[in-house]
């Protein structure tokens, strides 16, 4: 990761023109013989959708650069193929990722499989692997393609994730053409965010140069930007267009539904009902699936579920952190107020905070909640400790209750869920106080996490002196109010 303050090499999305922002709608010339004049009233499969068109990106570039809560990486079965997106991947994220990947024994073909981001800005990796191209099993390879990205769709829905930057999964090495790949990648995507599209908000095609031009031509019949242009872009979609998912349409796979057997389909009198109805795939329960979400959003119209707060809660929360990797928070970070030592008796990871190194009242909050959300997303991943000094601390320096509500509201729950102590060092009686009716009356669960300190030697039984680096003023103060405390250990330079 880029050091704080230094130009980052990551690209936030919310940065990047979208769709309809940078290409004007304008007549197909990148296509063979343009239709004069179409029939006003005659509509494209895919209809013009200014909400959906609002969440398409086209960019040209690294797809390991983006910053959004999860980017796409192709690979082989082993998730050890060395395409350019993998190496890219793999040079940005750093060598915890080879480990990580490790423990998933591999990736069949199609299956989608999820793991952290690492040193890159993405917060997650979703992992494919996309399949291998014969003119001869080309409906088999169509099918596939498409589960790989209907899978990674799925899993970002299930995960709760705001924005997914897809490289190109259709590998050179895997001989599947462009264009039919590209066919295939819009409308699986354009048919998810019909049915799905309230829980994404972004979805980026990271290109190539050679791939850019595929892309600019093919995205007007699936993602049209006008009327007029939804008109000119019917004559040239393909035969198949999918089915309701978009998913390849098998003409021996399908079953035949008739109200009179033997009847010629041109003798019935509702033909354009039975075109619509007489077709069920394969997938006739997934429809089934988008009809009960449909449902369940009815049911939660007036009080939303557990689960779905849940859910709302983590794409807040992961707002917050792509928003907190794409700023610059150097000036929050040269106040020294929060940082990581070692750990305590029981191996957890210890993190400091200094209250007197917070100047409540000459900072920006928001960047110190973006801040302490940037350094702690990694570490509240396991177990870890807090150690508040509240020694010498003034009025400047008293955190705000509805800012500790907030952030405490803000951050994922791990946050919560893995800090197993919080210890208040020096404490005053007012801040005894303070601290009870916050855990009261304000927030829950964390009253029987905080022991009060009031001297290191107490802190000392806990967390080894070697494992902690005291600010000198805090020795300082704990030397006069409690004696001076004898170790082989000497303290730790300014902070």
């Amino acid at each position: 990761m880029d050091p704080l303050g230094a130009p980052s090499k990551f690209v936030d999305i919310d940065t990047l023109p979208g769709w309809t922002d940078v290409y004007e709608a304008k007549q197909l010339d990148s296509h063979p013989n343009p239709v004069e004049k179409a029939q006003v009233d005659v509509r494209s499969p895919f209809p013009y959708r200014k909400d959906i068109n609002e969440k398409i990106i086209l960019w040209k570039g690294d797809v390991a650069l983006l910053n959004c809560t999860a980017i796409v990486n192709t690979s082989n079965e082993s998730l050890t193929d060395k395409n350019p997106v993998s190496e890219s991947v793999f040079m940005h994220a750093g060598p915890d990722l080879r480990d990580e990947l490790q423990k998933l024994k591999g990736c069949r073909t199609v299956e989608a499989k999820l793991t952290k981001g690492f040193n890159l800005a993405a917060r997650f990796i979703i992992h494919t692997v996309g399949p291998k191209y014969k003119s001869r099993y080309r409906t088999a390879a169509e099918s596939s393609l498409y589960s790989c990205y209907r899978n990674v769709l799925q899993l970002a829905k299930e995960q709760a994730m705001c924005s997914v930057g897809f490289c190109v999964i259709n590998s050179l090495k895997r001989c599947y053409p462009l264009e039919d790949a590209t066919h295939i990648a819009l409308r699986t995507v354009r048919r998810f965010l019909e049915i799905h599209g309230e829980t994404l908000e972004k979805v980026v095609f990271a290109v190539s140069e050679l791939e850019e031009a595929t892309y600019q031509k093919l995205l007007p019949l699936y993602f049209p930007r006008s009327l007029e242009e939804e008109i000119q872009s019917l004559p040239y979609l393909p035969a198949d267009i999918g089915n309701a998912e978009g998913e390849p349409v098998v003409p021996e796979r399908q079953i035949r539904i008739t109200e009179k057997p033997g009847v010629p389909d041109d003798a019935s009198d509702e033909e354009g009902l039975e075109a619509d109805l007489s077709f069920i795939g394969s997938h006739a329960f997934a429809r089934m699936e988008g009809d009960v979400d449909k449902q369940r959003r009815l049911i939660l119209q007036g009080q939303l579920s557990e689960a779905a707060l849940q859910k709302q809660h983590q794409r807040n929360y992961n707002r917050w952190l792509c928003q907190a990797r794409a700023e610059d928070l150097s000036d929050i970070a040269s106040l020294k107020a929060l940082y990581q030592t070692g750990v305590d008796n029981f191996g957890r990871t210890v993190m400091v905070v200094v209250g007197r190194n917070i100047p409540v009242t000459l900072i920006d909050m928001e960047k110190a909640l973006l801040y302490f959300i940037h350094v702690m997303d990694h570490i509240a991943v396991k177990e870890y400790v807090l150690v508040y000094f509240h020694t010498l601390t003034n009025d400047y320096n008293q955190l705000d209750s509805n800012f500790l509500k907030k952030l405490y509201d803000v951050v994922d729950a791990k946050y919560k869920r893995n800090l197993k102590a919080l210890y208040f060092v020096h404490p005053t009686f007012r801040s005894k106080v303070s601290a009870w009716f916050f855990t009261t009356f304000t927030v829950s669960g964390l009253k029987d996490k905080i022991h009060y300190v009031e001297s290191l030697q107490q802190l000392f039984t806990a967390i080894p002196p070697e494992q902690i680096d005291l600010p000198p003023f805090v020795l300082e103060y704990d030397a006069r109010e409690n004696g001076p405390y004898y170790s082989s250990y000497p303290p730790s330079p300014d902070l």
